[in-house]
């Protein structure tokens, strides 16, 4: 078997504007790649650009693509690892893009062996729901946010910060007060304070019962990790620190977090993501998995992999539900209120409405 030819889509979908800490996002910068082999088969990815987190845009990910398709025409698809070795040494970073090709490529294996892809990966169906994340306003904006969330039978609420501690602070009594005790609240700083800010802000939020802290400061501060530890009793969660298995190795021998959140636009797709939770568990440490502004097919993906990695103990999979205005996906992941499953469909089991695609900018390229 052989890649024959590799089609590129611009997959941008309209959504209400998103925003966090560093920036406002008012569309998904999505992109889909197809890889299509001399057999007639074929699979299919996503990724979701988020230039203010991961350093890469919808356009620069099109881009690349192409670099990566050329690489891999005339190729084995079924070997995954040496196709994303292939994409290691020849361009470092662009981790998201990358995880699109992972992405089809696993679709595709799995379809090969005509299994879903969690069978495929080694695992097995298990009870998910994900938790509602809530964008930065007022205090008063928020707290309205999350008490319909909480009157829509949400189980967990994740709440974006990341400005004065004070002002968040401010935020999440407002939140406290609208929906009580009884639901875990998560903060998620997006690397906004400072070590002094998070200290500040951690110290106000005790009281608050709050689950887990996610990313307080820039990756460039993860050596002061384990002394914000000894500040607060708030648990602190890992996302921009770790990109790779090595990443997840450093903060966990330094005892630097109590979680780690596991993306596949950081990690470059759900092959070095399988290696993160790995070795998290060895240390101890559980994982989550989360997304950008993926749709659904991508969320699908996810939930598969979820399935397979013992280790992810918590779910951020709404990226579809934080303010998307269209769905392009046929199949897919199917919510049930809060509770995420996929089908037994081969492969990840998704794809993209032909009409949708007709609309978006692509490219296609053939072996020759």
């Amino acid at each position: 078997m052989k890649i024959q030819s590799i089609e590129i889509y611009k997959m941008p979908i309209a959504m209400e504007p998103f925003v966090i800490a560093t920036g406002v996002m008012d569309y998904a910068q999505n992109l889909l790649v197809k890889i299509v082999t001399d057999e007639g088969g074929y699979g299919v990815g996503e990724c979701s650009a988020f230039p203010m987190i991961v350093g890469e845009t919808q356009e620069t990910c099109f881009v690349v693509a192409q670099d990566l398709a050329r690489l891999c025409l005339g190729k084995n698809p079924l070997d995954i690892s040496e196709r994303m070795h292939d994409f290691h040494r020849y361009i470092s970073g662009n981790s998201t893009v990358k995880s699109a090709f992972d992405m089809a490529l696993h679709d595709l294996a799995a379809k090969h062996e005509q299994v879903p892809l969690y069978r495929y990966l080694g695992g097995e169906r298990r009870v998910i729901s994900t938790d509602i994340t809530i964008g930065m306003g007022t205090p008063d904006q928020m707290a309205r946010a999350a008490k319909t969330l909480y009157d829509s039978q949400a189980v967990a609420l994740k709440i974006k910060l990341g400005e004065s501690p004070q002002q968040d602070i401010e935020r999440m009594r407002a939140i406290r007060l609208a929906v009580g005790f009884d639901i875990p609240v998560r903060i998620d700083a997006n690397q906004g304070w400072s070590y002094e800010e998070a200290v500040e802000a951690l110290s106000g939020m005790e009281p608050l019962k709050v689950q887990f802290c996610e990313q307080p400061m820039r990756k460039f501060e993860d050596h002061l990790l384990p002394q914000l530890r000894s500040e607060t009793i708030i648990p602190i969660m890992a996302d921009e620190s770790v990109y790779d298995h090595h990443d997840a190795e450093r903060l966990c021998r330094t005892d630097s977090v109590d979680f780690i959140n596991i993306k596949f636009s950081k990690s470059s797709g759900i092959l070095e993501a399988l290696k993160i939770q790995e070795i998290a568990a060895e240390y101890g440490i559980p994982c989550m998995i989360g997304g950008m502004l993926e749709s659904r097919l991508a969320l699908a993906a996810k939930v598969h992999f979820a399935y397979a990695a013992s280790n992810i103990k918590f779910f951020d999979l709404d990226t579809c539900m934080v303010g998307h205005l269209e769905d392009p996906v046929i199949g897919g992941a199917i919510y049930r209120g809060y509770q995420v499953s996929v089908d037994d469909s081969p492969g990840i089991g998704a794809d993209i409405d032909p009409d949708f695609l007709e609309k978006c900018e692509m490219t296609r390229l053939n072996f020759e």
